[in-house]
């Protein structure tokens, strides 16, 4: 065979090699069905719906449908915002600054005035205070000047329902007076703490908690499918963004750890009956050993991020929404295809 011949036979080779590796990849990321079923279910989504799957350091599939409505646009996302108070928390917690067993009237004597000062915020990230939750409704919270006013109003008008760390009553008392705790102890407000510690340094520059009232951690932020997949992505990596450390292995597994039981569950939304909780989201998985492997923080309008450890992905449906039983199915149903096309690590 003479050299030309050999050259050419290499260089056949190599473009035959890299065909086949790409169909490979092709064929294993085959989401057709999930298309199908975001079409078919547009209208129950409200008609503007973003999807986003992240694997592997990448967007591995992107779905944008609705007028003027894409991974840019910003939307209130609600309870969304417990898991991004909860990382905010726990970056405090890495430097030494905060402990999870401290107490909160550590920080707000007033606790202790009303019979409340074993609250820890290990309690407040898991919805474990033991305060009487308030009524949720859509459009009409309460009107605070400013968190510090919504705090003591919890610490000095809400009832004590049980001790704390015993009973899980879901609402936005817990995280709320855990993003107070963050004010005393900084002296800083807590729209500037998330976007040093969290927003700014996952280039989510779309999100934030300012308000005209009170500033709300636990459903006041607004963001974008992009913005919050970088957080999305921080969490599935344990830690790392873009090669940088945003908060501590140890963190991101406290994080996950399951503090609940059915047992202890007194209220939940709807949308999250028979899951238990971490801090700032729900576990809906598990493996054979109790650890968390699928996790999300739904939130009332719409708007389902999650993380898929057995799989290594993470995902969001965002929208503009209000959530309902029916979404519910939706995204789950549609998890499972995404999941037909991912093989697992977990048994």
């Amino acid at each position: 065979m003479s050299v030309k011949m050999l050259k050419n036979c290499v260089k056949v080779s190599t473009v035959l090699i890299f065909m086949l590796f790409f169909q490979s990849a092709f064929t294993q990321s085959d989401f057709s069905e999930v298309d199908r079923k975001l079409e078919a279910a547009k209208k129950e989504l409200g008609g503007n719906v973003v999807a986003l799957i992240y694997k592997n350091g990448k967007i591995i599939y992107q779905k944008a449908m609705g007028t003027d409505f894409n991974a840019k646009t910003q939307a209130p996302i609600a309870s969304c915002s417990k898991w991004l108070t909860a990382a905010l928390v726990m970056s405090f917690v890495d430097q030494g600054k905060l402990s999870l067993d401290d107490k909160v009237s550590k920080f707000i004597p007033i606790f202790s005035k009303y019979s409340k000062g074993y609250i820890t915020i290990k309690d407040c990230l898991a919805h474990l205070t033991g305060i009487e939750p308030e009524p949720v409704k859509l459009f009409s919270r309460k009107k605070y000047a400013t968190l510090e006013e919504e705090v003591i109003d919890f610490a000095s008008k809400k009832e004590i329902e049980s001790n704390p760390g015993l009973e899980f009553r879901y609402s936005n008392i817990g995280l709320n007076i855990a993003g107070r705790v963050l004010e005393v102890l900084t002296r800083r407000s807590f729209e500037q703490l998330m976007q040093e510690r969290i927003t700014r340094p996952l280039m989510m520059r779309n999100t934030s908690f300012s308000s005209f009232n009170a500033v709300n951690p636990s459903g006041g932020a607004i963001s974008t499918a992009n913005d919050y997949m970088n957080f999305l992505s921080m969490m599935l990596n344990n830690g790392i963004f873009n090669g940088k450390r945003i908060l501590s292995e140890n963190a991101v597994a406290a994080m996950q750890t399951v503090r609940t039981s059915a047992s202890m569950i007194k209220y939940a939304p709807k949308v999250a009956e028979g899951y238990n909780y971490g801090f700032g989201a729900w576990i809906l998985e598990t493996d054979e050993s109790g650890n968390a492997t699928v996790l999300a923080s739904p939130g009332l309008f719409g708007t389902w991020p999650m993380i898929d450890k057995c799989r290594g992905y993470a995902c969001i449906f965002f929208t503009k929404g209000v959530l309902g039983e029916e979404k519910k199915d939706i995204y789950l149903d549609i998890k499972n295809s995404i999941d037909q096309q991912l093989t697992t690590n977990c048994k």
